[in-house]
């Protein structure tokens, strides 16, 4: 992920290890990767990340190698035009052009505002612009533009309105445009950077231990609450996450109004399910998610109702039974199951939904 990306910059730079940024800068067609993905190449080749792997990324390795001992950035394109699956050339049928920088580490601050933002939960752009010469290497700099004032960059391209929409889209850009006066081709990179999304898991049992270990590795922020010590222990869970032992619902309040987190309610019982559930409707959540069979779902939907606590229209977010309809058993396939819908919404905006009971059984 773009944040690791830019950490692993910061502790190449700290440490004096030489190395060079290879970032994919335009893209067009079928490419293995697009525009803003980012590697790291050592002088001896080794790589952090990638930018595709096969041959474009074998080429980015060497050229990372010659640059690094020159000191000089370069442009490359790498062509997925080949015209048969038998031979070794890529047919994905797409071009890429790749930067490859080896004087990335002189604009340590500027990766360091962007890993400092990110830390902080706050946004912005990571505009790279690369002025392309007939005559010489690339100019490169970069730029790291807060939320609040991505609208304002300076020099004056890429233009505001661009940068509005990449911010709003999340999607990374690739803009440019000529100075015919010049001689010069300039291509600038924008890429959104926001905080990893932030899950609430309502219960550390296994279920919650099991969906921690799977949503850390496709990047949630984890946080855990428990009101028993022992399943809100630390080292229970990926490193990074926050635990907090307390009444569950209570400790909810201090995260529903955020928006943009996604709650999983697995406590270990239904009462404590019904209590957060209750803590969470009507909140701005990315998702609202609760265990349990049709049954049980019906009879603690009925339960809110019937007690005021919440709507109809409070409920029609919740999705439960919770997870994908892929017949999972084990915990493990429960979290696969759960996480997998997790992905869905943050990358769709929404899910299916396993099916409800029609009505509450008397």
């Amino acid at each position: 992920m773009a944040a690791d990306i830019h950490q692993t910059l910061l502790g190449y730079a700290d440490c004096g290890r030489a190395f060079a940024m290879a970032l994919v800068i335009e893209d067009a067609g079928h490419t293995p990767r697009r525009a803003g993905t980012t590697a790291l190449i050592a002088a001896d080749g080794s790589i952090a990340g990638t930018i595709g792997g096969g041959l474009v990324e074998a080429q980015a390795q060497r050229c990372a190698v010659q640059a690094i001992r020159s000191g000089r950035p370069e442009v490359f394109e790498a062509v997925f035009e080949g015209a048969s699956a038998t031979d070794c050339e890529p047919i994905c049928g797409g071009r890429m052009r790749v930067l490859v920088d080896p004087t990335a580490a002189d604009r340590r601050a500027v990766y360091a505002q962007a890993v400092e933002a990110l830390r902080r939960r706050q946004s912005g752009l990571l505009v790279t612009r690369a002025s392309v010469r007939p005559d010489g290497p690339p100019e490169v700099s970069t730029q790291w533009l807060p939320a609040g004032t991505a609208a304002a960059p300076s020099p004056a391209f890429p233009p505001s309105d661009a940068l509005a929409a990449c911010l709003a889209s999340g999607k990374a850009a690739s803009l440019n445009q000529e100075d015919l006066e010049a001689g010069t081709y300039q291509i600038a990179v924008v890429e959104p950077l926001a905080p990893p999304p932030l899950l609430v898991i309502a219960g550390g049992g296994h279920v919650g231990q099991a969906v921690a270990r799977q949503a850390a590795l496709v990047g949630f922020q984890i946080v855990i609450l428990d009101d028993r010590p022992e399943f809100a222990d630390a080292g229970l869970f990926p490193p990074g996450t926050t635990t907090r032992c307390g009444d569950v619902a209570r400790e909810l309040a201090g995260y529903r109004d955020a928006p943009g987190t996604y709650v999983v309610i697995v406590t270990r019982g239904h009462q404590h399910d019904q209590q957060a559930l209750a803590a969470c409707v009507g909140a701005p959540l990315a998702y609202l998610g609760m265990i349990g069979s049709r049954r049980k779902v019906a009879l603690v939907r009925q339960a809110l109702r019937e007690s005021g606590a919440a709507g109809e229209a409070d409920l029609a977010c919740l999705y439960a039974p919770i997870g994908l309809d892929i017949g999972a058993e084990t915990v493990p396939e429960i979290a696969a199951s759960i996480v997998a819908q997790l992905i869905s919404v943050r990358r769709k905006g929404t899910s299916p939904r396993m099916p409800m009971a029609p009505e509450a059984p008397p």
